[in-house]
């Protein structure tokens, strides 16, 4: 996995990981990357400090990352559990109020929903150490 930060054309600056350079690259081109804030396809690598390897390090970083996204996904995103493809498919085609949203949808529901042309992120989602 690699990391970077990008920047969408409104300046939002944000973090995604990919499996590879060449992965961003060619979901870039096809506009499957989004700005996390705003949702604009047109993104672009913006500028981030060089990674000093440790491993150790590098598995505690990475899981601070994924809860600090877990956290704002959370705080700015609804809800919605197993309708996820549901709900997405409605703010697709204007019959729910446009708003990120969050929830569980099979490996079949999300390829079906990114070959009608809807963006959507896949994450992984962490099990809270803190609970």
């Amino acid at each position: 996995m690699i990391h970077f930060n990008l920047r969408c054309a409104k300046g939002h600056v944000f973090e995604a990981w990919f499996q590879s350079a060449k992965v961003f690259a060619a979901q870039s081109k096809r506009k499957q990357v989004a700005c996390a804030v705003c949702g604009n396809t047109k993104v672009e690598k913006a500028p981030m400090a060089p990674a000093i390897k440790s491993q150790e390090g590098d598995a505690v970083r990475a899981r601070q990352e994924l809860e600090a996204l877990r956290n704002h996904v959370e705080e700015t995103c609804d809800y919605v559990g197993p309708r996820f493809a549901e709900e997405a498919r409605k703010i697709n085609h204007g019959e729910a109020d446009e708003r990120g949203i969050y929830g569980e949808t099979s490996d079949t529901e999300a390829k079906e929903l990114v070959d009608e042309g809807i963006k959507i992120a896949r994450i992984p989602w962490l099990r809270r150490l803190d609970s």
